[in-house]
């Protein structure tokens, strides 16, 4: 009888992908790009806290792993995640990781990460308490269906094409049409896909949103709420995610329900 050495001979090297993100630094990286935007080395330096030199070696695996995708301006180095599956394989494995508490130093930090737990860019959809909301009320008045995963209705297209967004069907682009991300704050799913993304888009263009500049929180405003309330009958408190007692973190590390992939 051979014995099992630990390797196989053909198939996906699943331990090296998954050496890059052990890492704090680089998993740091990650999570910042999840706001959807380029960075320089510089800035995900020192979001990290770490040295240019250091950030660079760090860039350098990410970028040839696959998860991140360069290009250059000038002197500048610019990073992104690679694709929209990257994003939402970041914010799945985000949502199933134990909460790590920092301490909050300020009370404009303690806003900060309230309102990041809120409401937030998950890389081009909307994460956070209004999202879960919509996708709950979307299935409650059956735009749409679960039968097979995700997948808009008839209403739901109608309904789409009402707001004045094209859906162009599952077979009009390499995203997948509708998708779930498992969101990190509720541990529910929200919408993802190439439908959460063309609805956050009308979102921010119709004034909806608000995103607060270089950083990942979202802002309902008041056209939002009632827009919300006339399109999907969500009252203000669905939009809210309740406060968490005192002392504890505003994510919760538990492994939570809903399919899908998440941001």
């Amino acid at each position: 009888m051979t014995s099992f050495d630990g390797t196989y001979a053909d198939g996906p090297d699943l331990a090296e992908f998954a050496g890059l993100l052990a890492d704090r630094t680089r998993a740091a990286f990650c999570l910042a790009l999840l706001d959807g935007r380029a960075w320089t080395a510089s800035e995900l330096a020192r979001t990290a806290g770490v040295a240019r030199s250091t950030a660079s070696a760090h860039l350098d695996r990410l970028v040839r792993g696959g998860i991140l995708a360069e290009e250059r301006q000038g002197r500048n180095r610019l990073l992104r995640l690679a694709t929209a599956d990257t994003a939402e394989m970041i914010e799945n494995l985000a949502a199933r990781a134990r909460s790590r508490p920092a301490p909050v130093r300020s009370l404009t930090d303690a806003n900060r990460r309230r309102a990041l737990a809120q409401a937030r860019v998950c890389y081009d959809h909307l994460g956070g308490a209004p999202a879960v909301a919509i996708t709950d009320a979307t299935t409650e008045r059956g735009l749409l269906a679960w039968d097979y995963g995700p997948a808009l209705t008839t209403a739901g297209r109608d309904w789409l094409r009402d707001l004045g967004i094209a859906d162009d069907g599952p077979n009009a682009s390499w995203r997948p049409h509708v998708r779930t991300c498992l969101d990190w704050t509720e541990q529910r799913p929200h919408l993802a896909g190439a439908v959460g993304a063309a609805l956050f888009r009308h979102a921010l263009e119709s004034s909806w949103l608000v995103r607060r500049s270089t950083t990942r929180m979202v802002t309902v405003t008041d056209a939002g709420h009632t827009a919300l309330r006339t399109r999907l009958r969500l009252t203000d408190d669905a939009l809210v995610r309740p406060a968490a007692p005192a002392g504890t973190s505003t994510g919760s590390g538990a492994p939570g329900g809903g399919g899908g992939v998440s941001t």
